[in-house]
């Protein structure tokens, strides 16, 4: 058996390094993989005869065109100051108790993350939106900073995000993937659906872990999350007019898939144009936030297909050395069996994450270690599930972690970056808990897909 695929592998880490697009890279290294391959008789050239109708795939893969859909609501909600009026009428309403401004900005955190889904987004919008208004308030740095930060990375777990949607794409074709390996000519199927509505209890999980850490701070020691009592009230017409419409627009998006009656896609087609007419109905969309936007997105969807092309690429030539057979052989033989495999790549996916993000790591390791880890029986929406919140536990622990430079970006020169680090301790211990708890019990992510579509 060749270790080809291991040098491959360590070669586009390299090339990572030296700070080349992820796309090219993957692309590049594996087409002068295979060049070299072929030149010294040890890659079949028929493989990349496969290469065109991989690109048609991807083209007109139907659950794909969700991407730029779901990207277009989530640019829109944070370009038209939706999400800034609905932070500004949810501090009013629960500033004046203790740790109220912090727990208002992990409920719009987890609001933006849902219809985000893309970390240095959320983390770079809240820490402009809410981290000047603490730091007024007087709120400790360390608390200030660390809610910031995990709000921001909700969005790798709560639907309906991009990061479920590209993860689940992946899973799906991984999970075909692994039964026909295994002489299943008749392959199960599991959806992006599948995914959100296993992930949708251990996402409101976490955010109620958040909520219950800041409110026990604020009662053990009020002093670090003061009441703010200088501002207008706010009467109960003023939440519902900022809370109701883009709530029941996430509702609906969410909802209209886990119900069945609509595709993730479709979904996603309405919440794009649920998000422009509520701007449109607040008066908050003109012709230069509607270029902004456009070209936001344009630029978000192109980096997703571009890197998912270069992985595509990379895959197939990784498949052509025998990758995927050299990864099942490994894990078979790791102690503990399933489980024992199962950690491993939990933790080689944790340290990737700390140079990876989450789209690079779904198009270029999933595949790689997907089919192996399901075809010794590991259930692929427990896995997504568990991947997604390793990786977002990953972009939030220190020193590495993505969501504390993008608010070290963002944040004012005299909080420190060491407070920073600080701040997100606590709430790397929750995600651990909760990431051992949803390895304990797996029903947590399991059981409602069960339910929904048994």
């Amino acid at each position: 058996m060749t270790l080809a695929p291991v040098f491959l592998i360590l070669s586009v880490f390299v090339v990572l390094i030296f700070g080349y697009p992820v796309a090219l890279s993957l692309a590049g290294t594996a087409l002068i993989a295979a060049s070299l391959g072929i030149f010294m008789g040890i890659f079949e050239p028929a493989f990349l005869s496969a290469i065109p109708s991989r690109l048609f795939g991807i083209i007109t893969n139907q659950t794909l065109i969700a991407v730029p859909l779901f990207v277009l609501m989530g640019v829109t909600l944070e370009k038209t100051r939706l999400a800034e009026q609905l932070l500004n009428t949810m501090a009013r309403a629960f500033g004046k108790f203790p740790g109220g401004l912090g727990i208002s900005v992990t409920l719009v955190g987890m609001l933006m993350a849902a219809s985000t889904g893309i970390v240095g987004a959320t983390v770079v919008t809240m820490g402009l939106m809410a981290l000047p208004i603490m730091l007024k308030s007087n709120y400790d740095v360390r608390i200030a900073t660390g809610t910031i930060c995990a709000t921001g990375t909700l969005g790798q777990i709560i639907p309906p995000s991009i990061a479920l949607v590209l993860l689940g794409d992946v899973l799906s074709n991984a999970y075909q993937q692994a039964q026909l390996s295994q002489g299943i000519f008749n392959p199960k199927a599991v959806s992006v659906g599948d995914l959100f509505a296993g992930a949708l209890i251990p996402g409101l999980l976490l955010v109620i872990l958040y909520l219950a850490y800041l409110i026990f701070r604020a009662n053990t020691n009020p002093g670090l999350t003061p009441p703010i009592f200088n501002q207008k009230s706010v009467t109960v017409s003023e939440i519902l007019k900022s809370v109701f419409p883009p709530l029941l627009l996430i509702m609906a998006v969410l909802g209209s898939i886990l119900i069945g009656i609509a595709t993730p896609t479709e979904a996603a087609g309405v919440g794009a144009m649920g998000a422009m007419l509520l701007a449109g109905l607040r008066n908050e969309m003109n012709l230069q936030t509607l270029k902004q936007i456009s070209i936001s997105t344009t630029k978000t969807t192109s980096m997703v297909f571009f890197i998912l092309i270069g992985a595509s690429i990379f895959s197939l030539v990784f498949r052509g050395y025998g990758g995927d057979e050299l990864i099942e052989y490994w894990f078979s033989s790791i102690p503990g069996g399933a489980m024992g495999a199962m950690f491993v790549v939990m933790i080689v996916i944790f340290l990737l994450g700390f140079i990876l993000d989450f789209i690079e790591i779904t198009f270029i390791v999933v595949p790689i270690v997907g089919p192996p880890l399901l075809a010794l029986g590991i259930d692929p929406i427990w896995l997504g599930v568990m991947i997604a919140i390793n990786l977002q536990t990953s972009f939030l622990t220190p020193p590495f972690g993505f969501a504390l430079f993008y608010l070290r970006g963002v944040a004012p020169a005299q909080v420190e970056t060491k407070e920073i680090y600080k701040g997100v301790i606590p709430f790397v211990v929750i995600q651990l808990s909760l990431l051992f708890l949803l390895a304990w019990y797996p029903d947590l992510a399991t059981r409602l897909p069960e339910i929904l579509y048994s």
